[in-house]
């Protein structure tokens, strides 16, 4: 089997039946779906209970939180990629498997674009696309989809999400692989509609009290100071490719390559600038 879909819940009846009328709307159906709920009080498990047939799996008990339950699934799955999309999260359209799957699924991590959806609204946003080749930069100063990836299982059996963190544990994850070297594979379709209401993307204090703890206990110093480099210049001397209207075609395009073009040249000139500093304080 390719596929393991993994689906965790908590108390988000409204979101589990949109998650669940995306799913079961998909064309291509050679996958395993394991659903697992905290304990829900809200009539999540009675959903669950309706729906039953199409879940290779499911239960309704409590956890330890969002990571614990991803890995009680990660334990379960027998496919050969595992994919996380969660209570509120959609696939992008119906056909969306089915087209990654024609990719040709190869690497240890492949991963698609996606769309955040940050309200409850039907208005589409622009998605949020990557480059073919991923800097590591992006990895360290923000992170990949993970409702839009499609993780090598046993990548996840050897190494479980760490339960000590709340936020960023899926994060901490591909830094770990990229480090390990890895192989990543980027498919340029959207994957999936991103719920961004839940917690990660609602407690920024947390998120960056995790992001550190982490980013000091696993990242060398030198990857943080070049990639803090590199995301600066992009932030700040370069805003106008945040506009998400002009995003794909300046940032992350694939052919001509420009925000890569002009970031080697800015960092170009830096060091030459340093260089001419030295040179001259040396006289």
């Amino acid at each position: 089997m390719k596929l393991s879909i993994i689906t965790v819940n908590l108390n988000n009846r409204d979101g589990l039946q949109k998650t669940i009328d995306s799913v079961v709307s998909q064309t291509f159906k050679d996958f395993e779906w394991i659903v697992i709920d905290g304990g829900s009080t809200d009539g999540s498990k009675e959903l669950l209970e309706q729906y039953a047939d199409h879940f290779a799996y499911w239960v309704s008990e409590p956890d330890k939180g969002i990571y614990n339950a991803m890995n009680k699934g990660i334990r379960i799955a027998k496919g050969e990629y595992l994919m996380f999309l969660n209570s509120g999260d959609t696939y992008y359209k119906c056909t969306t498997l089915s087209d990654l799957i024609k990719t040709g699924l190869d690497a240890d991590i492949v991963f698609g674009n996606y769309i955040l959806q940050e309200e409850k609204t039907n208005n589409e946003k622009e998605p949020i696309s990557f480059p073919d080749i991923l800097p590591m930069h992006q990895l360290v100063c923000h992170s990949i989809g993970h409702a839009s990836s499609a993780i090598k299982s046993e990548l996840l059996k050897e190494e479980l999400y760490d339960e000590t963190l709340r936020i960023v544990s899926d994060w901490k994850f591909f830094l770990r692989k990229a480090l390990e070297g890895k192989s990543f594979q980027h498919v340029d379709i959207i994957i999936c509609v991103f719920d961004g209401t839940g917690i990660s993307s609602t407690n920024e204090s947390l998120l960056q009290e995790e992001r550190q703890k982490v980013l000091i206990k696993e990242i060398p110093p030198c990857i943080i100071a070049d990639s803090e480099i590199i995301n600066d210049l992009t932030e700040k001397l370069l805003p106008f490719l945040y506009n998400w209207q002009t995003r794909d075609v300046l940032h992350y395009s694939s052919k001509k390559k420009i925000y890569h073009k002009i970031i080697s040249a800015a960092l170009s000139l830096i060091k030459f600038l340093d260089r001419k500093k030295i040179h001259n304080g040396s006289r």
